[in-house]
């Protein structure tokens, strides 16, 4: 990927997977804005790295373009979105319709808002990408994680229609994860059980998503598709 003077966006990029691609492109010289919507040491980490931090809570719609201005206030061009925020919550009794809300408030309605107020700034660049990071989990369901499931699946479906709408300027792809990264809380029992999901059967860590990231900048071929980085958890 040749190193643009526009930044590339990382939403949620705090903690975890998103982390780890903002460090990684930092560490080649690409200018990064990130998202956090918690301050963690991490964040400062990555402003002392120059990365640009700006506090982002996707949960409402207000939240949402409050976000978009802010950003536009820090840049007026983007070499590329990636929209890797993301809320992991389960149906509880009494709290279905406000769980539904903010997962499809996170997962959907932040990435619509921000792929449509920020055409622009992706046009001011040559080449330019929006990259949607979804789960591998929208190929079956989830019994215990229906509304995550669905508003991942909802985001697939974006993937295809900015595809279609921003053709063929911006290019619009998704990443869809299977596991990667264990808490530090999990069990052996738990780790064994989920490793066994995957034909590969390894924990194989957030490489591998900044490999697909740079796989899709890198890429001018490549728009409308989501890649599957499972370990083979669909031929078991």
């Amino acid at each position: 990927m040749a190193l643009s003077p526009a930044p590339i966006l990382i939403t949620g990029a705090s903690q975890r997977v998103g982390l780890h691609c903002a460090q990684r492109l930092l560490a080649d010289g690409q200018a990064v804005i990130i998202s956090y919507r918690s301050e963690h040491p991490e964040v400062e980490q990555l402003r002392a790295a120059g990365a640009i931090a700006i506090h982002g809570d996707f949960s409402s719609e207000a939240g949402v373009l409050q976000f978009i201005a802010a950003l536009k206030n820090h840049t007026d061009s983007l070499r590329a979105i990636v929209h890797n925020a993301s809320e992991w919550l389960a149906e509880t009794p009494g709290d279905e319709a406000q769980v539904f809300t903010r997962m499809f408030n996170v997962h959907m309605l932040a990435p619509y808002l921000i792929n449509l107020h920020c055409e622009q700034l992706l046009h001011r660049c040559e080449v330019a990408d929006i990259i949607h990071v979804s789960d591998d989990v929208t190929r079956k369901g989830s019994s215990k994680h229906i509304a995550y499931c669905a508003s991942k699946a909802g985001l697939d479906s974006l993937t295809l229609s900015f595809a279609a709408r921003f053709a063929p300027r911006i290019k619009v792809n998704g990443i869809a994860p299977a596991l990667l990264m264990f808490q530090p809380h999990d069990d052996s029992a738990y780790r064994a059980k989920a490793l066994a999901k995957s034909a590969m059967g390894i924990e194989p860590g957030p490489e591998v998503i900044y490999q697909s990231l740079r796989y899709l900048l890198d890429n001018p071929y490549v728009t409308g598709t989501t890649l599957t980085v499972n370990g083979g958890r669909h031929v078991k």
